[in-house]
């Protein structure tokens, strides 16, 4: 059980507002800050790149950070690559696959925009992408996917939950359709990792991608987990490499391979930090804090007349993402007054999902209220009540 009370002391910011704009980015601990500041005044310095002090304090920190995270998604077997976000690392396993004419991709229509993009660019090279659609409340026909993944299909690309709906994919049973028909899964993990215990070995995932910055860490911060190496390096550079003459060179092996030029080492301690924060608070403690919150507030929403829920009703199937709406209001108008008037800070909008709002029928797209760990039970009573206050008044 999470003490919430001790938790939002390490959060200043929460002191006047209720944050629950999570699933865009969430807050930083004042731990964090701490030791992204402790680097930047007691030991910057690049990494790999020297033998003084400095350089061997970052350097062995920097390393430890690929460790931290490995661990806290049960990867230590495979290569944790250090991105600067989701998008960067799903569009590194897009450019760094061989693909030949005629290749298959497979996706969802819940796609992240970071997820869906790629794959269409790969059509100009002749490769064939599918998209999967839902049903009203975002759930997946298992049998589409069977239909969809064949021997042509290269790589499957899913998000594990929603960033608009809050439904988590069954990504066993999707791992399993994939590697029977020998396709590589990759898994859109920005809004599963921050929130329920992941272990990339009971997944079944071939790639695991994900961002810092909505698991409190610093932004420009994200991971790329790879079972194998076998990815061509995105870009070429300083860092990378083993050997080079003016007539050839050789990639330096393991993770090193993926990052060229100077990272961003203290986002990276600080985001190693944000792993040992929760590791201290456990993630599952944290996932039964937020089912909780999440069924307070739909019970709360549904209940509102005019305010229409989107997403599955079922707590066990979905994450703490609640998109709704109020009849004849825009989501902007909406996010605004909660701001203004309660101090709730709500998403509004696609949320870089056009495709599903397409699919939706929801024209303007949805107001989103997405919950973290340092959520109270008072803040969404408070979240339910402006709600009700506010269709009183159409």
């Amino acid at each position: 059980m999470l003490n919430v009370k001790r938790i939002r002391g390490d959060f200043p910011i929460l002191s006047d507002i209720s944050y629950m704009d999570n699933a865009a980015t969430s807050l930083s601990p004042e731990q964090v800050l701490s030791s992204t500041n402790d680097f930047e005044r007691h030991y910057r310095a690049n990494v790999g790149r020297g033998v003084h002090r400095l350089t061997s304090v970052a350097s062995q920190r920097y390393w430890h950070s690929h460790q931290k995270i490995a661990r806290f998604i049960g990867g230590e077997s495979g290569i944790t690559v250090l991105t600067k976000n989701t998008t960067e690392a799903i569009n590194m396993v897009a450019c760094g696959t061989k693909w030949n004419k005629g290749d298959k991709v497979v996706t969802t229509i819940l796609e992240h925009h970071s997820n869906f993009l790629p794959w269409m660019r790969l059509r100009k090279r002749g490769v064939n992408v599918s998209t999967i659609r839902t049903d009203a409340y975002g759930s997946l026909d298992m049998g589409d996917f069977e239909a969809a993944v064949d021997e042509k299909t290269k790589i499957v690309a899913i998000t594990h939950a929603s960033n608009v709906l809050g439904n988590v994919l069954p990504v066993k049973e999707i791992a399993a359709i994939c590697h029977e028909n020998g396709a590589k899964l990759l898994v859109d993990g920005a809004q599963s990792v921050p929130h329920i215990p992941i272990d990339v070995k009971e997944l079944g995932c071939d790639y695991l991608c994900f961002s810092g910055h909505k698991m409190l860490g610093p932004t420009g911060t994200g991971i790329l987990w790879m079972k194998e190496g076998q990815l061509q390096p995105l870009m070429l550079g300083g860092g990378m490499i083993g050997k080079v003459s003016v007539d050839d060179y050789t990639l330096a092996e393991g993770y090193e391979k993926y990052e060229a030029g100077t990272p961003n080492i203290s986002g990276m301690i600080g985001l190693a930090t944000a792993i040992d924060y929760l590791d201290a608070v456990r993630m599952q403690n944290i996932k039964e804090h937020e089912d909780k919150l999440t069924k307070r507030l739909l019970s709360g929403l549904h209940g509102i007349e005019n305010v229409t829920v989107y997403g599955p009703e079922n707590i066990h199937e979905r994450i703490g993402v609640v998109s709704f709406n109020v009849e004849g209001m825009h989501p902007h108008e909406v996010a605004h007054i909660l701001d203004e008037g309660a101090a709730i800070m709500t998403r509004s909008g696609e949320h870089c999902c056009q495709p599903l709002m397409n699919h939706m029928g929801l024209e303007k797209g949805t107001v989103r209220a997405s919950l973290y760990l340092y959520n109270t039970d008072e803040e969404v009573d408070l979240l339910i009540d402006t709600m009700e206050e506010l269709t009183r008044r159409l």
